[in-house]
């Protein structure tokens, strides 16, 4: 039976309200887990509020060794 570990990042964004993505960092940050073997399983943005900023929740997993 295959056991699998799970690793959550927040990645934050930016903009005067937030929601603002950078392309190449986010994509640079998801390679660098990438190389580590961890494979992307969801990512949703967080709801926005009262002019606060938002947060990109990037969940991955991979199998145990």
């Amino acid at each position: 039976m295959d056991h699998w570990e799970y690793k959550t990042f927040k990645y934050r964004t930016g903009g005067f309200l937030g929601g603002k993505v950078d392309p190449d960092e986010f994509e640079s940050e998801l390679n660098r887990y990438g190389s580590q073997g961890w494979e992307l399983v969801s990512c949703f943005d967080t709801a926005i509020s009262q002019g606060q900023s938002r947060d990109v929740i990037v969940v991955f997993k991979r199998k145990r060794s």
